[in-house]
């Protein structure tokens, strides 16, 4: 109990640091969601099944009971190390967030649903590696937005993209260029914009993350097509303050799936 006491404040204190970094980037005090990206990196066979059920009828279920929602899994359709699962979970508070772990072990009805996945011998584990990377929500883009696809569970794809920086400065310049004009750019080409995040911890730092949502894609090329012609992004891209190839060092470029249980 002491060791539970401990961990709890520590987290809380980490917690607490860290909205007040992000809390320093904000200019117009608008409220910004914090969110944690997990990858399950995965192997083909039996535990693919054991983790959806884990995540659909487990932890979902018990993380939406803390009030975090929409919670979103993809598997990842086209990128390196297949299968991994994906799993955007946003939270209004940080707090509640990184300590979301330690409110779970306390709930009897996530533990019985979590039982044969957190209960998985060494000869069958239930997943390779975990990785986890904690992010906070753009300013100028504060909430996690569903396309409207997910409603009605409808076709749609996802498009993943992390921007790396050589510098903090190059990150902050490009974090600055979404809001000097890329996100009207993206939304008069028609892209659905689900969530934009800066990584407050997390590895090959500094970087950005966003994500995007399409029908499939055909669309998805259509659409970039018609942002790469856009005069504005034209002239954006050719100032000298974002000079592309100077604030951007790396891309990674995922595509991924929503699962059936997915609330995004």
């Amino acid at each position: 109990m002491e060791r539970r006491r401990f961990l709890t404040s520590s987290l809380a204190a980490s917690a607490i640091a860290l909205s007040q970094r992000s809390n320093a980037q904000v200019s117009t005090g608008k409220p910004r969601e914090y969110y944690e990206l997990r990858k399950y990196h995965m192997q083909t066979g039996p535990q693919t099944k054991l983790t959806d059920n884990y995540l659909s009828e487990a932890l979902i279920p018990a993380l939406n009971r803390l009030g975090m929602s929409s919670v979103g899994v993809f598997n990842l359709t086209i990128g390196p190390e297949t299968p991994t699962l994906y799993v955007l979970i946003p939270s209004t508070s940080l707090e509640a967030l990184v300590t979301a772990e330690l409110k779970l072990a306390q709930d009897e009805a996530f533990l019985k649903a979590a039982a044969p996945f957190w209960n998985a011998p060494d000869t069958a584990p239930a997943y390779i590696r975990i990785e986890s990377s904690l992010l906070v929500a753009f300013e100028g883009w504060p909430k996690l937005t569903p396309p409207a696809a997910t409603a009605q569970h409808g076709k749609r794809i996802f498009q993943l993209r992390t921007y790396e920086s050589p510098s903090n400065q190059d990150h902050v310049r490009k974090v600055e260029m979404f809001h000097h004009g890329e996100f009207d750019i993206f939304q008069r080409a028609g892209f659905g914009q689900v969530f934009y995040g800066d990584t407050l911890i997390g590895p090959r730092l500094p970087n950005l993350t966003y994500m995007l949502s399409f029908t499939d894609l055909a669309e998805m090329n259509a659409k970039w097509d018609v942002f790469r012609d856009d005069p504005e992004w034209k002239k954006l891209s050719t100032s000298p303050r974002y000079a592309y190839e100077q604030i951007v060092s790396n891309i990674s470029n995922l595509i991924l799936t929503p699962t059936s249980y997915s609330q995004v």
